[in-house]
């Protein structure tokens, strides 16, 4: 197999920077209401000034750090209460964007779909939550890649952003178990193309997530 000798782009630099502080926020490893600056963010994501700093305007933007003047950069705090008015938008959006995929989804995104698949039931019968986190945010990240609507996905990311950290910081292993068999049931739906029911199956996940208001 031949080897690029082609360094990332700044794009995909500052994506990883993403994910990596990304995944910390949500895992709590950066605690809601820390004060934290530039320089430890970068040592955190392992990445340079430049992509960093996209990051931080990414997650800013998102409402996930603050920058608070003369101060430094903040994360956010959890404020339960907000979990009900982000459902109530993901109820909207979510269902239509799953039955996009559904029916726009290319085989090698459905073969990656089943393989996030696998990961969450691993897992699941390894009681493992950060591993889960992790599949989830590749789910939702081909979902994004696969449906054809930018416009939807690129309201629904934050929002799922913001679930995924309030899901984790109450979190037990049997809401784990059943999150990951509702997921299951939405990636079967969009491996049979079949929009209506992955629609439905999405309602269902987002109904589970409502009862834990």
């Amino acid at each position: 197999m031949e080897i690029s000798d082609t360094p990332p782009s700044p794009d995909s630099l500052s994506r990883q920077a993403y994910r990596a502080l990304e995944q910390m926020i949500v895992t709590l490893r950066l605690s809601p209401g820390a004060l934290v600056t530039e320089k430890q963010l970068i040592e955190l994501a392992g990445h340079g000034r430049t992509p960093v700093r996209e990051a931080i305007q990414k997650l800013e933007w998102q409402g996930l750090i603050v920058v608070r003047p003369r101060i430094g950069l903040q994360i956010s705090d959890i404020v339960a209460s907000d979990h009900r008015e982000i459902l109530a938008v993901r109820r909207r959006l979510e269902p239509y964007a799953a039955s996009l995929v559904a029916t726009h989804a290319d085989d090698r995104q459905r073969e990656r779909l089943i393989g996030c698949a696998r990961d969450m039931g691993a897992a699941a019968a390894l009681s493992d939550m950060h591993a889960f986190l992790s599949a989830d945010k590749r789910f939702d990240d081909l979902v994004e890649e696969a449906c054809p609507n930018r416009f939807l996905t690129g309201s629904l990311a934050a929002l799922q952003t913001h679930s995924r950290r309030l899901w984790f910081a109450t979190a037990t292993l049997e809401a784990m178990d059943r999150s990951v068999g509702l997921h299951v049931s939405v990636i079967r739906a969009i491996q049979k193309q079949d929009a209506a029911e992955a629609a439905a199956a999405t309602e269902r996940l987002l109904d589970y997530l409502a009862e834990k208001l």
